[in-house]
């Protein structure tokens, strides 16, 4: 059986984490176990921007998602390698918007005597809300007047 590990953010949820997460499964064929690392508020922070949802919430929400066999969060102290070294998978995917060097990867990874392949996933859900920049940024342009917040709680 085939172990996958793939990582991400997943911060708002859209189509795109769940062909991501299928694509990487898919990789190990039928019998394939896929583990996620979401990545600690602090390491989103550090690369991207503030989160709109907390690294418990995320770690939550992608363990309920129906590839994943299990999810964990990224390592505190910033060593992303010692969650590779926990999973041990065959195979660490990297979503087609994750700006990650495949081969500067799987260098780091054989120079650590790590046996993973480290494989970018091309194929990508492309709608109109396809990424958490572009959700937030609909939300922010969106006009609420009218009962669209009245059932809304604090």
């Amino acid at each position: 059986m085939m172990k996958i590990m793939a990582t991400g953010t997943f911060d708002i949820l859209h189509p795109g984490h769940g062909v991501y997460l299928e694509e990487s499964k898919r990789l190990g064929g039928e019998d394939a176990e896929l583990y996620v690392v979401v990545a600690r508020d602090a390491t989103v922070e550090r690369r991207k921007r503030v989160p709109i949802v907390g690294e418990d919430q995320r770690l939550e929400l992608i363990k309920m998602l129906k590839p994943v066999t299990d999810a964990y969060l990224g390592d505190a102290n910033g060593d992303v390698f010692k969650i590779v070294r926990q999973i041990d998978p065959d195979i660490i995917t990297v979503g087609a918007d994750q700006n990650h060097d495949i081969g500067k990867l799987q260098e780091a990874l054989d120079k650590r005597g790590l046996k993973a392949k480290a494989v970018k996933i091309e194929k990508y859900r492309d709608c109109q809300l396809d990424s958490s920049c572009k959700i937030i940024r609909k939300i922010q342009n969106t006009d609420f007047k009218g009962k669209i917040m009245d059932h809304c709680e604090d």
